[in-house]
């Protein structure tokens, strides 16, 4: 990490043959994976795996044609700003010595990162003068980050893990259609979160993203329960990504038809792979697995009521909660149509903090702080303790 720093720094005070000197070594040393990649086991999946990565179900349609996104990432946005930003750049896509030979620190060299098809959740076209004339977002964007391996948001990259960085109401808010009073409403809004309803009822509780992996014995995936993994895919590549196909949900008063439709016959494939995404194993330095074995028996006396089975949810027996079962803030939960919260299944918690469906606890110590407030429980310091060491290693 430090010789890719390194190699960036010269190619910043002129010094570009000997940045380029650095690649390889830097390259070499950051090959090696601390996570797995997914390995896609059917035809199914593999073709899921292109579709979550890079199918933006034509909603170039928005982003190039009403939003002009492509016109504010070429005058506004260069390589630093957006990894400022949250983007995410995959290494494996990256081809460093070309990149450094452009003006890494100017809007060129953003457009050189979506010619290399480097950055995670955006995909550009380009036409034969090289000028880029389309640009649309992916599902990755938001539900995928990387490993940090050369830089930090340069490196391998990780399906499934939600992208805790990025900052959505801040890339949004440089847009042209919205009012200076919407821009003020999406800057505020905490990296690493999303309102899906913003565009509809113009008010404001964003969401903590959630991760996209673990899925594959959860029936309902979102933190309202209003659907299934297919329900919540079509409604945010539809409404939300604004791609090209249909949605429909009489509950909101949503009827989206548009032909052809790009996003229907596609969500069986993307269940798949997201299905085929696993947990993220648990690094074993990353807690105490004497507490932990201690905090299962805590977990098992005072949470294992909601948090049941193996997915550690009681919502696929379709059990939902008010909010003030939970304490939870009930302002969301308002604007859906079931009006109360699934139990969030319990999975690779140690990589997606902040927690709760609104990001309002920080750390594990306070989710668990908030359920000792809200269900009177009688724990002590050491079984607080011992139940956030468990927590970790789920």
């Amino acid at each position: 990490m430090r010789s890719a720093r390194r190699a960036w720094m010269m190619v910043r005070s002129g010094c570009r043959a000997t940045a380029l000197l650095v690649v390889a070594t830097t390259f070499f040393t950051a090959s090696c994976r601390q996570f797995p990649d997914v390995k896609p086991s059917t035809d199914v999946e593999r073709q899921g795996r292109e579709i979550f990565r890079y199918d933006t179900f034509g909603d170039e349609q928005f982003w190039t044609d009403t939003a002009h996104l492509q016109d504010v990432v070429l005058q506004k946005i260069q390589p630093l700003e957006a990894l400022g930003l949250g983007v995410k750049v995959d290494m494996d896509k990256l081809n460093l010595a070309k990149f450094l030979l452009h003006n890494p620190f100017g809007t060129s060299g953003t457009k050189e990162l979506l010619h290399q098809d480097a950055v995670v959740g955006l995909k550009a076209t380009f036409d034969k003068d090289g000028h880029l004339s389309r640009l649309g977002i992916t599902c990755a964007l938001c539900h995928s980050t990387v490993d940090n391996a050369l830089l930090p948001g340069i490196g391998h990259r990780l399906d499934g893990w939600p992208n805790r960085d990025l900052q959505v109401g801040k890339i949004l808010a440089m847009l042209p259609l919205y009012t200076p009073e919407q821009k003020a409403v999406l800057r505020s809004w905490p990296k690493g979160s999303y309102d899906p309803r913003f565009n509809f009822d113009g008010k404001s509780t964003p969401l903590t993203l959630p991760p996209a992996h673990g899925l594959a014995e959860v029936k309902n995936e979102t933190y309202t329960a209003e659907g299934p993994i297919s329900y919540w895919n079509a409604y945010v590549a539809v409404t939300q990504m604004h791609g090209h196909g249909n949605f429909s949900d009489p509950r909101l008063g949503v009827a989206i038809v548009q032909e052809p439709d790009m996003v229907t016959p596609k969500l069986a494939a993307l269940r798949a792979y997201q299905h085929a995404i696993g947990r993220p194993p648990t690094p074993g330095a990353s807690y105490d697995r004497f507490a932990a074995r201690r905090g299962k028996a805590v977990f098992d006396g005072n949470c294992a009521s909601c948090h049941v089975g193996g997915t550690l949810t009681d919502n696929n027996d379709g059990t939902l909660h008010a909010p003030s079962e939970t304490g939870m803030d009930s302002t969301y939960a308002a604007r859906t149509t079931q009006k109360r919260y699934r139990t969030t299944p319990l999975r690779a918690l140690w990589q997606h903090a902040p927690y709760f469906h609104d990001g309002s606890a920080a750390t594990l110590d306070d989710v668990v702080n908030h359920y000792v407030r809200a269900r009177n429980l009688q724990l002590t310091g050491g079984q607080r303790h011992d139940l956030v060491e468990y927590l970790k290693s789920l």
